[in-house]
Protein backbone atom coordinates (compact mmCIF):
# COMPACT_ATOMS: atom_id res chain seq x y z
CA UNK A 1 0.00 0.00 0.00
CA UNK A 2 0.83 3.98 -0.89
CA UNK A 3 2.16 5.37 1.99
CA UNK A 4 -0.31 8.46 3.66
CA UNK A 5 0.41 11.81 2.56
CA UNK A 6 0.52 14.26 5.50
CA UNK A 7 0.58 17.70 4.55
CA UNK A 8 1.89 20.48 6.48
CA UNK A 9 0.87 23.80 6.18
CA UNK A 10 2.42 27.29 7.74
CA UNK A 11 3.74 30.44 7.82
CA UNK A 12 6.57 31.18 5.39
CA UNK A 13 8.40 32.70 8.36
CA UNK A 14 8.02 30.65 11.57
CA UNK A 15 9.11 31.82 15.07
CA UNK A 16 11.36 29.66 16.93
CA UNK A 17 8.56 27.78 18.73
CA UNK A 18 6.63 27.67 15.56
CA UNK A 19 9.74 26.09 13.65
CA UNK A 20 9.87 23.83 17.04
CA UNK A 21 6.68 22.47 16.06
CA UNK A 22 6.93 22.19 12.85
CA UNK A 23 10.31 20.28 12.80
CA UNK A 24 8.49 17.96 15.32
CA UNK A 25 5.80 17.78 13.24
CA UNK A 26 7.53 16.30 10.13
CA UNK A 27 9.77 13.46 12.32
CA UNK A 28 7.00 11.69 13.78
CA UNK A 29 5.41 11.84 10.16
CA UNK A 30 8.42 10.01 8.71
CA UNK A 31 8.76 7.82 11.84
CA UNK A 32 5.21 6.89 10.94
CA UNK A 33 6.08 5.93 7.19
CA UNK A 34 3.79 8.97 5.87
CA UNK A 35 5.29 11.10 3.31
CA UNK A 36 5.19 15.07 4.12
CA UNK A 37 3.60 17.27 1.51
CA UNK A 38 4.05 21.17 2.04
CA UNK A 39 4.95 24.35 -0.27
CA UNK A 40 8.38 23.39 0.07
CA UNK A 41 9.85 26.61 1.01
CA UNK A 42 11.07 28.41 4.25
CA UNK A 43 9.17 29.06 7.51
CA UNK A 44 6.88 26.27 9.22
CA UNK A 45 7.90 24.38 5.44
CA UNK A 46 11.44 24.26 6.09
CA UNK A 47 11.64 23.17 9.84
CA UNK A 48 8.67 20.09 8.52
CA UNK A 49 10.82 19.31 5.52
CA UNK A 50 14.30 19.54 7.94
CA UNK A 51 12.15 17.01 10.83
CA UNK A 52 10.94 14.56 8.03
CA UNK A 53 14.68 14.22 6.44
CA UNK A 54 16.00 14.00 9.56
CA UNK A 55 14.38 10.80 10.22
CA UNK A 56 14.87 9.28 6.84
CA UNK A 57 11.24 10.96 5.54
CA UNK A 58 10.02 11.68 2.12
CA UNK A 59 8.95 15.29 1.47
CA UNK A 60 7.25 16.50 -1.58
CA UNK A 61 7.35 20.21 -1.98
CA UNK A 62 4.82 21.84 -4.03
CA UNK A 63 7.27 25.00 -5.45
CA UNK A 64 5.10 28.21 -5.99
CA UNK A 65 8.00 28.84 -8.48
CA UNK A 66 9.52 27.31 -11.60
CA UNK A 67 13.06 26.40 -10.07
CA UNK A 68 13.16 22.96 -8.44
CA UNK A 69 16.39 24.96 -6.89
CA UNK A 70 14.80 26.89 -4.57
CA UNK A 71 13.23 23.94 -2.95
CA UNK A 72 13.87 24.22 0.94
CA UNK A 73 17.40 21.89 1.67
CA UNK A 74 14.92 19.10 3.06
CA UNK A 75 12.67 18.56 0.39
CA UNK A 76 13.16 15.08 -1.32
CA UNK A 77 11.16 15.57 -4.24
CA UNK A 78 10.61 19.36 -5.57
CA UNK A 79 7.61 19.96 -7.65
CA UNK A 80 8.28 23.53 -9.50
CA UNK A 81 4.74 24.60 -10.35
CA UNK A 82 5.06 28.02 -11.86
CA UNK A 83 1.88 28.55 -10.69
CA UNK A 84 2.88 31.25 -7.53
CA UNK A 85 0.40 30.88 -4.84
CA UNK A 86 -2.19 29.12 -7.13
CA UNK A 87 -0.08 26.09 -6.03
CA UNK A 88 -1.70 26.00 -2.72
CA UNK A 89 -4.40 24.09 -4.34
CA UNK A 90 -2.14 21.50 -5.44
CA UNK A 91 -0.67 21.41 -1.54
CA UNK A 92 -4.25 20.52 -0.45
CA UNK A 93 -5.10 17.98 -2.71
CA UNK A 94 -1.96 16.22 -2.51
CA UNK A 95 -2.66 16.04 1.10
CA UNK A 96 -4.86 13.31 2.26
CA UNK A 97 -5.00 15.16 5.78
CA UNK A 98 -3.64 18.19 6.75
CA UNK A 99 -1.86 19.73 9.97
CA UNK A 100 -1.66 23.64 10.19
CA UNK A 101 1.05 25.39 12.05
CA UNK A 102 0.91 29.19 12.68
CA UNK A 103 0.06 30.69 9.37
CA UNK A 104 -0.77 33.83 7.27
CA UNK A 105 -2.76 34.26 3.92
CA UNK A 106 -1.02 31.89 1.91
CA UNK A 107 -2.19 29.17 5.40
CA UNK A 108 -5.77 30.37 4.76
CA UNK A 109 -6.51 29.39 1.43
CA UNK A 110 -5.22 25.89 1.48
CA UNK A 111 -6.97 25.37 4.44
CA UNK A 112 -10.47 26.63 2.50
CA UNK A 113 -9.14 24.56 -0.29
CA UNK A 114 -9.00 22.03 2.20
CA UNK A 115 -12.61 22.36 3.35
CA UNK A 116 -13.88 22.80 -0.20
CA UNK A 117 -12.10 19.13 -0.73
CA UNK A 118 -13.27 17.39 2.16
CA UNK A 119 -9.52 17.21 3.64
CA UNK A 120 -9.25 17.14 7.41
CA UNK A 121 -7.36 19.92 8.86
CA UNK A 122 -5.47 19.90 12.13
CA UNK A 123 -5.03 22.90 13.98
CA UNK A 124 -1.41 23.40 15.78
CA UNK A 125 -0.39 26.81 17.78
CA UNK A 126 -2.70 28.24 14.62
CA UNK A 127 -5.17 31.08 14.41
CA UNK A 128 -7.48 30.19 11.64
CA UNK A 129 -10.57 31.59 11.97
CA UNK A 130 -13.65 28.76 12.90
CA UNK A 131 -15.03 25.96 10.64
CA UNK A 132 -11.19 25.79 8.70
CA UNK A 133 -10.19 23.84 11.13
CA UNK A 134 -11.62 20.10 12.25
CA UNK A 135 -10.08 19.85 15.46
CA UNK A 136 -6.98 21.45 17.07
CA UNK A 137 -4.26 19.57 18.76
CA UNK A 138 -1.88 20.42 22.02
CA UNK A 139 1.12 19.16 20.75
CA UNK A 140 3.01 17.42 17.73
CA UNK A 141 2.35 14.16 18.77
CA UNK A 142 -1.33 14.63 18.87
CA UNK A 143 -1.26 16.44 16.20
CA UNK A 144 0.06 13.86 13.71
CA UNK A 145 -1.72 11.05 15.38
CA UNK A 146 -4.78 12.36 14.57
CA UNK A 147 -3.83 13.59 11.16
CA UNK A 148 -2.27 10.02 10.15
CA UNK A 149 -6.40 8.96 11.99
CA UNK A 150 -7.97 10.52 9.69
CA UNK A 151 -6.05 9.82 6.57
CA UNK A 152 -6.72 6.53 6.69
CA UNK A 153 -10.27 6.82 7.48
CA UNK A 154 -10.41 8.66 3.97
CA UNK A 155 -8.68 5.82 2.45
CA UNK A 156 -11.38 3.70 4.35
CA UNK A 157 -9.74 1.24 6.11
CA UNK A 158 -6.68 0.79 8.64
CA UNK A 159 -2.88 0.11 7.95
CA UNK A 160 0.12 -0.75 9.90
CA UNK A 161 2.11 2.04 10.68
CA UNK A 162 5.48 2.47 12.75
CA UNK A 163 4.81 4.23 16.01
CA UNK A 164 4.68 7.72 15.81
CA UNK A 165 6.33 8.94 19.27
CA UNK A 166 9.54 6.51 18.73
Amino acid sequence: MRPLRIGVIGSGEAAPSEAGLAHAVGAAVARAGAIVVCGGMGGVMRAAADGASSEGGTVVGILPGGDPGAAAQGVTIPIPTGLGEARNVIVARASEAVIAIAGEWGTLSEAAFCRKFGIPVIGLATSLPEGLVDETAGDAAEAVARALELAEARRGGRRQRREVNG
